[in-house]
């Protein structure tokens, strides 16, 4: 059974309860990155710990949620191999799977509503990445900057 890693910080969290019951219903597992309540903390550390749970290959996928959904696609973006795609429906989600092969759906905890978030991960889940023309977009998304690997090597 393959494992998402989901997380989420506070105003995301009754969300990410209500994944968990979407990805059981859709006979996949979960591994939840935290956080574990409704009290405040710090959506930078949860989406980063998805990030590299997928990053390193850990899972294939993962879902995070915020109260925008903006605050955790940023951070994950930011990790080497990540393709973040913060989706408010299934157009949304169809296009970053096709287009963008996007490893990590991004929710907005504040404006998705159950019904709406099922609709979203069912079609980001069940959608393949077209390749083709996408696949050398992707890989220019993946590709170092010269200015990147200097930074590295210093």
């Amino acid at each position: 059974m393959e494992k998402i890693a989901i997380g989420s910080d506070h105003a995301g969290f009754e969300l990410k309860e209500k994944i968990k019951k979407i990805l059981e219903g859709m006979h996949f597992g979960w591994e939840d990155m935290g956080t574990k309540s409704t009290d405040s903390c710090d959506y930078p550390d949860y989406a980063r710990a998805v990030a590299d749970a997928v990053s390193e290959d850990k899972v294939k996928r993962g879902i995070i949620c915020c109260g925008s959904g903006i605050g955790v696609s940023i951070v994950a973006n930011k990790v080497r191999g990540i393709r973040a795609a913060l989706c408010h429906d299934e157009v949304d989600a169809e296009t970053s799977r096709k287009h963008n092969d996007s490893n990590i759906l991004c929710l907005a905890g504040r404006r998705t509503s159950a019904d709406e978030c099922e609709k979203i991960i069912k079609t980001w889940m069940e959608t393949e990445f077209e390749g083709g023309r996408h696949q050398l977009r992707v890989e220019k998304i993946e590709k170092p900057r010269a200015r990147e690997d200097a930074w590295r090597k210093s």
